[in-house]
């Protein structure tokens, strides 16, 4: 079963995927003139630099969250057991040099996830409470439906769809954490899975504003927790880190030989798990926070699209990065573990029997906040399904139904693996797969739409940055543009919805 598992990821984890992503991301860099790069202070002042102030400039706009709270439930949906477990599976399958490849996913993601982002606040739709929603099934109902007369938008919206609701069912959370606090504390998987459940119940409770506001304050605790023990731990061994990084460069266009209980991988699988696990790790091109994002309160579609390229910088280029250097410095890479087990056996050998209840009550928080960030991508999915008002008893049912639903099939997973045995590899296996065919459809669809990101681009840069001029009667959100119809803005400050 292992190996038709891992046959059908390296079918959808092939050339196809891989090239269409990393195209997607070099199209934008390039098209946005390497926004990324050479705006990176700008994105930084106007994301991190804005977070600690009291006082939000976006307030009286529309939406449910605020930039931060956004951005905070997405990372939290984002930064999970893929930056702990998945990360350690990359480098125990293909060595070391799947960080390069990672960082280069990454560095490209956080264009793509500025596009996905800002495209999901253009064209979100205002549901009957006046609450914006959008995402990836909105702008290929709006940008491909009605703007480009696409008869047939709701075939890769319903394969979209379907791609991440397969992940309701196959879903890691509960039994990477429940995993891990069975190993480090001797516990039960299932009594840890059913706490885990009861957890889920309480920060879903309220809905999407509970959830945001929750995730302001474990989000940025969790995160710090992790990085300061494993800076410790690299600190620590600081005379190896050049070592390491040569590895990991070497390794990334060479492959990586046996060594130790490391069976040897070839370059083009330390390719294809780089990659692979980049994207399940900060969801770039994958189409998931985008849907978190659209409910932000912004006053233009490319400033909260800049939040999406900090959360892969964050996921990524940070929380990944210690992982990875963790796993490598101590050595533990090549003993033959994977997934959550071989971080929280790097992490004990560099803080000792700290070093794992550390990693432990990570994953349990980083789970946590993952689940329940999940758990606002399928209720944005259901609101669209349901957005026709002659649907809105039904809306109402099935949301119901959802909230109750929602946490019961990780812990039927746990049961399962428990009672019948689950390989931890097959489950980063089943990752693979559910996140491969929403994430193909995703980027196809967002470079079809890349005219409309690159003139909302164009927009900012003249309002923000004195770039070019400003076009009054230019349209920054597709319901105003269809509602109502242009009104000069000036060259000020941006209208407020």
């Amino acid at each position: 079963m292992e190996k038709i598992l891992e046959s059908f990821s390296a079918f959808l984890w092939g050339l196809p995927l891989i090239v269409s992503i990393l195209f997607t991301g070099l199209y934008f860099t390039i098209g946005s003139k390497l926004f990324q790069f050479r705006f990176f202070p700008h994105i930084m002042k106007n994301t991190f630099g804005i977070i600690f102030k009291r006082k939000s400039s976006d307030k009286n706009t529309k939406g449910i969250l605020s930039p931060f709270e956004a951005v905070s439930t997405a990372i939290g949906g984002s930064v999970g057991v893929g930056n702990i477990g998945g990360v350690a599976t990359a480098i125990a399958v293909g060595g070391p040099g799947a960080v390069f490849w990672m960082w280069c996913s990454a560095l490209i993601g956080m264009l793509i996830k500025t596009v996905e982002v800002t495209l999901s606040v253009y064209y979100r739709n205002t549901d009957e409470n006046g609450d914006p929603y959008g995402g990836p099934t909105y702008y290929m109902e709006k940008g491909l439906g009605e703007e480009r007369n696409f008869k047939y938008w709701m075939i890769p919206a319903l394969l979209f769809g379907l791609g991440i609701f397969s992940t309701f069912f196959i879903t890691l959370q509960s039994y990477t954490i429940s995993e891990a606090v069975s190993s480090t504390f001797n516990i039960g998987m299932i009594p840890v899975s059913i706490v885990y459940l009861l957890l889920v119940y309480y920060m879903i409770n309220g809905g999407i504003r509970h959830v945001g506001k929750i995730a302001t304050k474990l989000v940025p605790i969790m995160c710090l927790f992790y990085l300061l023990s494993g800076l410790f731990i690299i600190s620590s061994r600081f005379t190896e880190i050049g070592s390491v990084f040569e590895l990991i460069f070497t390794s990334a266009f060479t492959g990586t030989a046996a060594v130790g209980g490391f069976t040897g991988a070839a370059v083009a699988q330390v390719i294809r798990l780089g990659i692979a696990r980049a994207v399940y790790s900060n969801e770039a091109g994958w189409g998931t926070s985008p849907m978190v994002h659209s409910t932000a309160k912004t006053d233009h579609p490319v400033k909260q699209g800049m939040w999406g390229a900090f959360e892969v910088f964050v996921d990524t280029m940070i929380v990944c990065t210690i992982t990875a250097l963790v796993v490598i410095v101590t050595g533990k890479w090549s003993t033959g573990l994977s997934g959550a087990e071989l971080t929280l056996s790097a992490f004990e050998d560099g803080i000792g029997s700290f070093g794992r209840i550390i990693v432990t009550v990570s994953i349990f928080l980083f789970g946590l906040t993952t689940s329940t960030g999940w758990y606002v991508y399928y209720e944005v999915l259901l609101r669209h399904l349901f957005k026709n008002p002659k649907r809105l008893k039904w809306k109402k049912r099935f949301l119901k139904m959802y909230n109750i639903i929602y946490p019961i099939p990780g812990t039927i997973m746990v049961i399962y693996a428990v009672t019948y045995g689950i390989p931890g590899q097959s489950v980063w296996y089943f990752a693979d797969i559910t996140s491969a065919i929403p994430t193909f459809i995703n980027v196809v669809v967002i470079l079809l739409l890349s005219k409309k990101f690159f003139e909302l681009l164009k927009d900012y840069k003249a309002r923000h940055l004195g770039i070019g001029k400003v076009n009054p009667n230019f349209a920054l959100f597709y319901e105003e543009k269809t509602k109502h119809p242009p009104r000069d803005r000036g060259t000020g400050s941006v209208s407020q919805l």
